[in-house]
């Protein structure tokens, strides 16, 4: 695809790169057969192809409207077009470019200020958060379908974390919600990792891996949690920690994007390779280990949804289930399981109809094997796929642990 910045676009900090990208595309068309929003919609500008040329267009100085933004505000970032794609299209990068690009060029209503500012406000705070949704649990009954929707209909307390001390250690990411949504997935996943012979070394100050803000075109803000994240992590890293372990596949697929982000930071650029590198999903460390150690007793039929996360960003499709399936347990089949269940970070709030559809439409795929549980391997997707009421979703190192003799 031929280009001409303008002048303007030129002067961006990603301005080469955004170039290449647009160059890399061949317009086949490819990336729309898979594309959740395109399939739901079938509006052009509302897939991947028409997405990059509204951002070609903006770019080379082209009229920027409210249209313009609300068909990339539609987009999931779910990077299914990017394993669709022959030409290796790096699309979630160019969409990153062009979201900051329009957010300069055309401002938003006030509601909308409000809610991503709320968003921004209370999502990468665990404590606030948690305090809110105490408050929420407490007003339940008074609360319309809509908002109890995004309420976890059971918390199970965390169980106690094992003390023993290894050879092996890794670091893990609390998160931010999932503290108070599944406060019991990280202390299984620290109770797997023990049988393992592997320990869990905290870091306390380590807090948001920073998508919420970078994802809400408050980048800077965003890379300014990754630089603290980085200097938490550092110590332990220097100490010998071998892997940052992620239990929630959205934090891994951003916080392995550290190196790229921060490439050209001075300080920061050598650093956040580093972390990349060592970035794991939990999955990635447990499927090279000797898994009889766990002594598992499977005896559930499940369902496993891959999050856009792991299997399109990661490229670590079919991990879980090999785990599982080497552990024993029954994996239903899932009619296409490449497409996004609509969580995809505060999309569920920030475009809530096209969310609900795709929700809908992924729990009926996954419950066509009719599983006694459904499994999944991120806070958000968990969340959003349980509010429905329908069948109980959890996270898989929970039953994995629970299963443990």
């Amino acid at each position: 695809m031929q280009t001409n910045l303008s002048e303007q676009a030129k002067r961006l900090p990603r301005a080469e790169e955004a170039e290449s990208i647009l160059r890399s595309c061949v317009h086949c068309g490819f990336c729309n057969a898979t594309c959740p929003t395109y399939q739901l919609i079938g509006d052009e500008l509302d897939g991947p192809r028409g997405r990059i040329y509204l951002m070609k267009q903006m770019l080379e100085g082209g009229e920027v409207t409210q249209s313009t933004q609300l068909h990339l505000d539609r987009c999931l970032t779910c990077r299914n077009c990017e394993t669709t794609c022959p030409s290796g299209v790096q699309y979630h990068n160019l969409l990153d470019i062009g979201r900051d690009f329009i957010e300069q060029q055309v401002p938003r209503t006030l509601s909308e200020r409000l809610v991503r500012s709320g968003l921004r406000t209370v999502v990468p705070r665990p404590a606030l958060f948690k305090a809110l949704l105490s408050t929420g649990n407490a007003l339940r009954p008074l609360m319309p379908a809509s908002l109890k929707a995004h309420l976890p209909r059971e918390v199970r307390a965390p169980k106690a974390r094992p003390q023993t001390r290894h050879a092996r250690n890794v670091l893990m990411l609390e998160g931010c919600v999932q503290p108070s949504l599944s406060p019991n997935t990280n202390a299984a996943a620290a109770r797997v990792l023990d049988r393992l012979g592997i320990g869990v070394t905290p870091a306390r100050e380590a807090g948001c891996c920073g998508a919420v803000d970078y994802h809400l075109n408050a980048q800077e803000a965003g890379l300014d949690r990754a630089r603290r994240n980085i200097d938490a992590w550092w110590p332990a890293i220097e100490a010998g920690a071998e892997a940052i372990v992620q239990t929630a596949s959205g934090c891994g697929a951003f916080v392995k994007d550290y190196g790229h982000l921060l490439r050209d930071d001075p300080v920061y650029a050598s650093k956040a390779a580093r972390v990349s590198a060592l970035t794991k999903d939990l999955v990635e460390v447990l499927r090279l280990t000797e898994l009889e150690q766990l002594d598992v007793k499977a005896d559930k039929r499940m369902a496993f949804h891959c999050p856009c996360t792991l299997q399109h960003a990661q490229k670590l499709g079919g991990a879980v289930e090999d785990v599982l399936k080497r552990l024993g347990f029954q994996l239903t089949a899932v009619p296409d399981a490449h497409l996004c269940c609509g969580s995809a970070g505060s999309y569920s709030i920030t475009q809530p109809a096209l969310s609900k559809q795709l929700r809908d439409n992924k729990l009926t795929a996954l419950e066509s094997g009719k599983p006694e549980v459904i499994v999944t391997a991120n806070i958000g997707c968990q969340t959003h796929l349980d509010g429905a009421g329908r069948t109980p979703v959890r996270h898989w190192i929970e039953i994995v642990e629970e299963a443990m003799q």
